[in-house]
């Protein structure tokens, strides 16, 4: 399963993928509180990012219902450590895998849990806070929200987080029964 899997991830452009063993994620309490800091600009803007996301301890609930799941990473190339425009470009590109990834993989795979990097942006404005959300089921959290360090969930599964100078990776994973 978790094979086929992988090779959907890939046909949807993800540059790496490896699994994911839910019982490497740690949770910190810290990662949720630089939410609050919010130098993204997304915190208590968006149902898929805190507040509204709800408490750490009801994201971590829902990631120990999962045993094992996929990183997916989306890797590019800069001119240089200032090329803005390339890493605008690149978390797009990421975003669009994961939009793509997330319908392929919830269809197969219902109760999946597809997070990203940042908060969901598949509308281009979020009902947050005055009314539900429009699309509660295809919604993609932030990795960060869920309180993981993104660089830990790689290398504790065995992916480099780093590909170099002159490179920018994005994360997202997904979390299956």
């Amino acid at each position: 399963m978790i094979e086929q899997i992988k090779a959907l991830a890939l046909r949807c452009g993800f540059s790496q993928v490896g699994v994911l063993q839910v019982d490497t994620i740690e949770v910190r309490e810290e990662v949720r509180a630089a939410c609050a800091v919010n130098k993204c600009k997304a915190y208590n803007t968006n149902w898929s990012c805190p507040p509204a996301c709800g408490t750490l301890a009801e994201g971590e609930a829902r990631i120990r219902a999962y045993k094992t799941g996929l990183i997916l990473q989306t890797t590019g190339a800069l001119e240089d450590s200032l090329d803005f425009e390339m890493m605008i470009t690149i978390g797009e590109e990421h975003g669009e895998h994961i939009a793509s990834f997330g319908e392929k993989v919830q269809a197969l795979y219902p109760d999946a849990l597809v997070l990203g990097a940042g908060g969901c942006r598949r509308c281009e404005k979020c009902t947050y806070p005055g009314a539900p959300c429009r699309f509660p089921g295809k919604m993609t959290h932030s990795m960060e929200a869920f309180g993981m360090v993104v660089s830990d969930v790689c290398t504790d599964n065995k992916l480099p987080y780093y590909y170099g100078p002159g490179t920018l990776t994005y994360v997202g994973c997904v979390l299956l029964v």
